[in-house]
């Protein structure tokens, strides 16, 4: 049997003040053929999984906290209990817009990585209304600067 324990999984600290831990695939001992399976924690006031896209279809599921949601043109509020479902090729960014962390699963498929881990950590994930379309209107900036420096986690 081959098991991950969430409590034992170091993860990765990203520029855009999140920590995410795969549970699925990435670093983790389960690999799977058909899908990635992660669990984020993203810091108050401004914890950002930033403006992107992929290939894979994607689920966020939201275990604790506030944030707001953007997918393509919409933008909404996101709480404890809600699932948001991300089709291929659509640019998407959750922002913690709440004074507590928040916290949510991901899972996409096909398995496989997605090129914004890489792209945030050099600095060159595409801008929103530049490289990228624009934000919807009234939403968090999208966090897109080169960090400093890096720790290399596993991802």
């Amino acid at each position: 049997m081959i098991n991950a324990d969430l409590n034992t999984i170091e993860g990765r600290v990203y520029p855009a003040r999140r920590k995410t831990q795969n549970l699925v695939g990435g670093a983790s001992p389960i690999q799977a053929r058909s899908f990635c399976l992660g669990y984020v924690t993203l810091e108050p006031r401004g914890g950002q999984v930033p403006w992107h896209n992929q290939e894979q279809e994607e689920v966020y599921f939201v275990l604790e906290g506030t944030g707001e949601m953007c997918l393509g043109d919409e933008r909404r509020t996101m709480s404890a209990g809600q699932v948001v479902y991300i089709p291929p090729n659509v640019f998407h960014q959750l922002t913690n817009i709440g004074e507590t962390p928040l916290r949510m699963i991901y899972c996409y498929g096909p398995a496989g990585d997605v090129a914004h881990w890489r792209q945030e950590l050099d600095g060159t994930l595409p801008r929103a209304g530049i490289e990228a379309p624009p934000l919807p209107q009234g939403a968090s900036p999208q966090h897109h600067k080169k960090p400093e420096t890096h720790q290399n986690q596993s991802s």
